[in-house]
């Protein structure tokens, strides 16, 4: 058994979101000791570095609920595992497109500041007026 300090310490996961995970049904809620202090099986070590992990991945709470019951069931094929991953990946490159954006705006508009006062100031302007910027971002 596991106290949920161990569970944190061996997964890299914070106690508030051990517990905000439990209350969300991600995990299960874990025994009580007579203490009332949570104790937790092998089990719910691993389910919590595979949480974490689709976490680090960007996975939102319901895809990774729905990834977590089919990992119940092994026997099944995985169509719709491969769905979310690629939903995910897409999402993920939607939003590096973004960030290229952000980067290219970003990098002109410091560009065009000749650094004088900030009356003058290229990027104070361009903030106030997004006219000012060469594209959507």
């Amino acid at each position: 058994m596991l106290s949920i300090g161990d569970m944190a310490k061996r997964t890299g996961v914070k106690v508030p979101t051990i517990r905000y995970y439990e209350q969300m049904g991600l995990i299960s809620a874990a025994d009580r000791t007579g203490g009332n202090q949570r104790r937790y099986e092998t089990s719910d070590l691993e389910r919590l570095a595979f949480i974490r992990h689709a976490r680090e991945l960007g996975f939102p709470i319901e895809a990774i609920r729905e990834l977590l019951a089919l990992s119940g069931h092994p026997e099944r094929p995985c169509e719709r595992a491969d769905e979310i991953a690629r939903e995910q990946l897409a999402e993920v490159r939607e939003k590096i497109a973004r960030l290229r954006k952000l980067e290219t705006e970003l990098s002109r508009i410091a560009a065009c500041c000749d650094g004088h006062s900030i009356e003058d100031c290229h990027v104070i302007r361009a903030l106030s007026d997004h006219g000012l910027c060469e594209g959507e971002h």
